[in-house]
């Protein structure tokens, strides 16, 4: 039987961090990472789904959703900084093992959680996120220019980032169905990007990103050494990376399971689900990787 969500909040580095949570404390963790720029909400048709199964933890990091948004002057926004406070609040729940599950920013945070503790984690589940320079396309170009002179391109960046048609483009991508999805993601997350301080916020963390892409030899090494328990998810309508990147995991670790899941820019099919399959889907092959016990068909 499904467990009902709880909402909470719990102090952590002097900050109050949101979190959602679901099933029996004593079933295998799922700590839910989400992505750019979502929060924990994203995850709500899991959390209810697999809370017979599992217990799901899912936070929001400070700067989203209901967690505190210290001023950028009070609090370096970083990928670095997120990861540590992250790591704090697994600490203060008392997670000593868990799954992660890594959604875009998600993955930058899990992957450092990951090398910082490798002895916490049991397996990953990676839904769009890149950790391979080739899986950042075309479409970062104009990103790595702001990486490289940010008081030129900055203004330029902005709107690239935070505007009402890159916000739909992360959910919809390429997918021709559009009449599937919901135009409250986009707009209750652009509402989000336009409160007060959350441009300055994205900014400085998005200026950050550059530290990942430093950062992503290191990742793949771990994971060619230690080849973890590994499932990538990808969205069919993706558009933010490259349609490279699932294979690039499966290079680093032989195992991998890789699929090709319907949803939309960023396979937000954990946020919304236009159809019966995604999360049937999800179900399935969580519990595979988990339990380690899971054949390769269907995978591709």
């Amino acid at each position: 039987m499904n467990t009902p969500v709880s909402y909470r909040t719990v102090q952590v580095d002097d900050l109050s961090i949101f979190y959602r949570e679901a099933g029996p404390k004593d079933a295998p963790a799922l700590l839910l990472l989400h992505g750019l720029p979502s929060s924990s909400r994203m995850y709500e048709p899991l959390l209810q789904r697999l809370s017979d199964r599992y217990h799901l933890i899912a936070p929001d990091y400070p700067g989203f959703g209901h967690s505190d948004w210290p001023d950028p002057t009070q609090f370096v926004y970083t990928f670095d900084h997120i990861a540590t406070v992250m790591e704090h609040f697994t600490e203060t729940l008392g997670l000593t093992h868990y799954n992660l599950y890594m959604q875009d920013y998600g993955g930058p945070v899990g992957f450092r959680l990951a090398l910082a503790h490798p002895e916490r984690v049991q397996s990953l589940i990676v839904q769009d996120a890149v950790a391979h320079d080739t899986g950042l396309g075309e479409n970062w170009k104009p990103r790595r220019a702001f990486w490289a002179d940010r008081a030129t391109y900055e203004a330029t960046l902005r709107p690239n980032l935070l505007s009402l048609a890159t916000t739909r483009t992360r959910h919809v991508g390429n997918d021709p169905q559009v009449e599937r999805y919901d135009p409250d993601l986009w707009t209750d997350e652009f509402r989000f990007l336009n409160q007060p301080g959350q441009a300055d916020i994205q900014s400085d963390l998005f200026y950050d990103y550059q530290s990942n892409v430093a950062s992503y030899p290191k990742w793949q090494e771990w994971m060619r050494q230690t080849q973890p328990r590994l499932l990538v998810l990808w969205g069919m309508y993706e558009l933010s990376f490259d349609d490279s990147e699932p294979e690039a995991f499966r290079r680093d670790v032989s195992q991998a399971q890789v699929y090709r899941v319907d949803g939309g820019s960023t396979g937000r099919f954990s946020y919304q689900d236009p159809g019966e399959s995604p999360v049937r889907e999800l179900t399935h092959l969580k519990t595979c990787v988990i339990v380690s016990r899971c054949g390769r068909s269907g995978a591709r």
